[in-house]
């Protein structure tokens, strides 16, 4: 009654759930104040007064006044009673609202095991992308390290399912074939289907917390509960049954809150306020597709904040503490779950995979059996090393003894993603100085040391000049020229510019396997070895360009590191001194996401039978 922001609507007078008349309601909000101002030092009236008949009994007393309404003897008592303590049969009639919730919760979350379990395992085959999300599944049981463009939480839960049923990740999931004897494939896909069952739950509790009256939420969950594609969706081992549940989490959170938006800082809502930044975090650790949910979050947040603002009423400490706390619950709390979805992610896939290329050398190092262990740390003239491009898809430093078709006619120098001799150079110095070839006389390359490349099959030098680049056409051709120290040529020089260390107790700047990366500069020109991230002709098998940057772009297209190194004069590398930080993983893994998530467009050559239109949508042809 003293609470300016209180809606008095007749459906607000009884919260059927909690069980409070609107006087107890009234006390509670109060109460939550003061312990509000007890903690921003701000004066608030100790308790509010105790209502009037006509606050007490609107509907019954009409327009009359309060000092007409005592004419009206004990129908004005009983009122005044009311209001002021709640009687018997009204607290009867809560406590029976609060066991019919309960009841309803309980009817709707078997109604949905009965349609979500029933004959789940009657289809002994690998259907449709259970064939992706159960062999990914796999992948934590082997401990084996793949590339897929989801979050991991609902794989790794898919997996944990597998672990659960003993199974030994020796089935690979192919779509269509049958389950062998040892897989205990309707396990699987109950485990998935009991996230699918807590939907119609939540869309009750939501439509209660939004004030449906009981039936009509009760209607809401049995329309949640049979509806054919939710039950459909939930009975396969796929990541959706866990989005729709961590989603409909968000939403009934977000519902609790909005319930208890003018109870600030009570108990009840501090519960939804963390539920739903709980709900956040998982539902954007499944599937980024439920970043929706967090953007719906995000506008009612910004929507109350707002609202709060132009309370005059609010003052300045008040405001922080709303700010502080939605900024912990709602964006600290789910990048935490988050990035903790990562953290055992990387801890469960140690062993090298196919998903290795889309990490950087150093990651690939760390795991096992990957092959770019066991090498030296330190590099040496004479060295025979292969360079890495720090841009996705460019690959490893290639040449071959094809020639340009036109401009220089060298020798082709490209970017090549597989194994291969092609892939190896020496390092060497500058033409006319030799170098130490024992264990005394080694010579380590640091930062700023002017080196000279020489491709190992062909002995050709790497070198730019100033003629145009085949694609790129603004920048200079790098090509191989010359054999070794035979004609010597100021354009094969190159300068190392190390620009970042991973590694520690580096205090030389000595030029590191894996941990190193670096920019090379030609001499001649003043430009940077580049990867333009483009495909040369097929005259050079569609192999990645090359380029000497006359522009002098300073991205990631001009860093390189050293991947693989050989020499035997120089010990092996502690395997402590290769290590990827864990911040550097989670970003190049989630950059390497969003960049498989962007090619993911349909061929516009290729026929898709199951293909529709929006046109068709609402007569559903296909």
């Amino acid at each position: 009654f003293t609470n300016p922001n209180f809606d008095f609507t007749p459906s607000n007078r009884i919260c059927p759930l909690h069980a409070m008349s609107l006087f107890e309601y009234s006390a509670a909000d109060g109460g939550a104040k003061r312990r509000m101002a007890k903690v921003t030092g701000e004066s608030m009236p100790e308790a509010s007064p105790p209502p009037t008949y006509s606050e007490a009994c609107p509907l019954f007393t009409g327009d009359i006044s309060d000092d007409e309404a005592t004419s009206k003897g004990n129908a004005m008592k009983a009122c005044q009673a009311k209001a002021s303590r709640p009687d018997t049969a009204l607290r009867q009639r809560n406590e029976w609202q609060l066991s019919q919730y309960w009841v309803h919760i309980a009817v709707l979350t078997v109604f949905s095991a009965i349609t979500r379990f029933y004959k789940i395992g009657f289809s002994n085959r690998v259907i449709f992308d259970e064939a992706h999300h159960m062999g990914f599944g796999g992948k934590y049981v082997n401990h084996t390290f793949y590339h897929d463009v989801h979050p991991p939480l609902a794989k790794m839960l898919i997996g944990l399912s597998e672990a659960l049923t003993g199974f030994d990740g020796s089935f690979d999931f192919k779509s269509g074939s049958r389950f062998p004897a040892n897989v205990n494939y309707s396990f699987m896909r109950l485990f998935n289907a009991s996230f699918g069952v807590t939907l119609a739950p939540m869309a009750y509790a939501t439509m209660i917390n939004l004030g449906c009256s009981p039936n009509a939420a009760l209607l809401a969950g049995l329309l949640v509960c049979f509806d054919n594609a939710l039950c459909t969706i939930s009975r396969f081992a796929l990541l959706d049954a866990m989005l729709l549940c961590f989603t409909a989490m968000s939403v009934v959170s977000l519902s609790g809150l909005y319930k208890y938006r003018k109870q600030p800082f009570s108990a009840a809502w501090f519960k939804w306020l963390l539920a739903t930044g709980v709900s956040l975090g998982l539902v954007a650790s499944a599937k980024w597709v439920g970043f929706l949910a967090v953007a719906l979050v995000g506008l009612y947040t910004l929507y109350e904040l707002y609202d709060i603002f132009g309370q005059k009423e609010v003052g300045l400490t008040a405001h922080i503490w709303h700010w502080t706390s939605r900024v912990v619950a709602l964006v600290a709390i789910p990048v935490a779950i988050y990035m903790l979805c990562f953290v055992i992610h990387f801890s469960l896939l140690y062993k090298s995979g196919p998903g290795d290329a889309e990490m950087d050398s150093l990651f690939q190092a760390g795991l096992q059996g990957s092959g770019l262990q066991n090498q030296p740390l330190d590099v040496a003239y004479g060295s025979k090393i292969t360079l890495k491009s720090a841009h996705p898809g460019a690959g490893l430093l290639h040449s071959h003894t094809d020639a340009y078709p036109d401009g220089s006619k060298q020798q082709q120098i490209t970017g090549y993603s597989h194994k291969d001799s092609n892939n190896d150079w020496i390092v060497k110095k500058i033409h006319g100085q030799g170098f130490g070839n024992t264990t005394d006389t080694i010579e380590f390359v640091k930062n700023g040391d002017i080196v000279r490349l020489v491709h190992e099959r062909t002995s050709r030098n790497l070198h730019s000049h100033t003629v145009a680049a085949h694609v790129s056409k603004r920048d200079w051709e790098v090509s191989g020229y010359g054999l070794d120290g035979t004609y010597p040529d100021i354009n094969d020089h190159w300068r190392v510019e190390v620009v970042e260390e991973l590694s520690k107790n580096n205090p030389e700047q000595r030029l590191r396997t894996l941990a190193t990366r670096f920019r090379l500069r030609h001499i001649g020109q003043n430009c940077v070895l580049r990867a333009t991230g483009k495909s040369l002709p097929q005259w050079a098998w569609r192999q990645a360009e090359m380029v000497c940057d006359r522009r002098n772009h300073l991205d990631e297209k001009t860093l390189w590191n050293v991947e693989h190194h050989v020499n035997p004069l120089l010990p092996p590398a502690e395997p402590s001194q290769l290590k990827s930080p864990f911040l550097r993983n989670f970003v190049r893994l989630n950059l390497a996401m969003a960049r498989s998530n962007n090619a993911l467009t349909p061929d516009k050559d290729k026929f898709d039978a199951l293909a529709s239109s929006p046109q068709d949508w609402p007569i559903m042809r296909l």
